[in-house]
């Protein structure tokens, strides 16, 4: 299975014994929309939501900081998703925050897991079956093991961030020219950032850019996608397209900053930039 998979694939094999589908969408605060809500109103048949903004560390002041392993593996095996699975992530987001739940899948120990290209927007576009309601019971077990050397925090960039830092925020967030969403958060980005913003890796409908598209987006920032970098959004979501996009190129090492620009921003002791890289 590639981790980046089609509707039609999804349609072929969703009735796989061990294939499930999880819908990871989220918004913004100020999109007024409930991702929770949304999945009862219609899901892929047979699928779970992961709902990232509650399985995460709740303590952290910034959002949808990872959970502890033993935290995320009770959450999935109460959803009925297991590590031995084949886990197809997907969303109906503007954010794309499949790429989210793909990362926390694998970070806390799941091999198989791929992105629905398009996630629900193409699906239903195609006229495939959804459901309502809540997702159906099903006996599975997540024994979760946390991946070291994925994620990095604001006190390791602060004393010398080990790789380039790469923000997926639109340019005029990452430029300080838009306010941040979120109160008492600074505008502007980490000094030294590089900015390949989220819009610039999909099309319209939701499905990943070409690869040729992809490599494009990173080396007009001046991103070597084939090498390491740190990845860097608003609150830790977006950033995954980053890592996710660039391992499509053969990518491999990045670092997650996890609290991202939500807790740099709102830190007075930070150092921050404004304009373009």
């Amino acid at each position: 299975m590639d981790d980046l998979v089609t509707t039609h694939w999804l349609a072929q094999h969703l009735a796989d014994p061990d294939v499930v589908a999880v819908d990871s969408s989220a918004f913004l605060p100020t999109d007024g929309r409930d991702p929770a809500a949304e999945f009862l109103d219609a899901h892929i048949t047979g699928a779970r939501f992961l709902d990232i903004s509650k399985v995460a560390d709740t303590s952290h002041p910034a959002p949808h900081m990872l959970p502890s392993a033993a935290d995320f593996g009770a959450a999935m095996t109460a959803l009925g998703v297991g590590r031995d699975d084949r886990i197809i992530v997907y969303d109906n987001s503007h954010l794309r925050t499949a790429a989210r739940g793909w990362f926390m899948f694998r970070h806390f120990g799941a091999e198989r897991v791929a992105i629905l290209d398009g996630g629900l927007q193409k699906w239903r576009a195609e006229g495939r079956p959804v459901e309502q309601g809540p997702a159906k019971p099903r006996t599975a077990r997540f024994d979760a093991q946390e991946r070291g050397g994925e994620v990095i925090d604001k006190a390791a960039i602060l004393a010398g961030a080990p790789l380039p830092i790469v923000d997926a925020r639109g340019a005029a967030r990452f430029e300080g020219t838009d306010p941040d969403p979120r109160p008492n958060v600074a505008p502007g980005h980490i000094p030294g950032a590089r900015n390949v913003p989220l819009s610039n890796l999909y099309r319209d409908d939701g499905t990943f850019r070409s690869d040729s598209e992809l490599r494009a987006a990173f080396e007009q920032a001046g991103v070597n996608p084939g090498s390491a970098f740190i990845a860097s959004c608003g609150s830790g979501v977006t950033a995954n397209s980053l890592i996710f996009a660039s391992r499509r190129l053969g990518g491999r090492g990045h670092l997650l900053y996890d609290g991202s620009w939500s807790e740099w921003g709102a830190d007075p002791a930070t150092p921050k930039a404004t304009g373009k890289a």
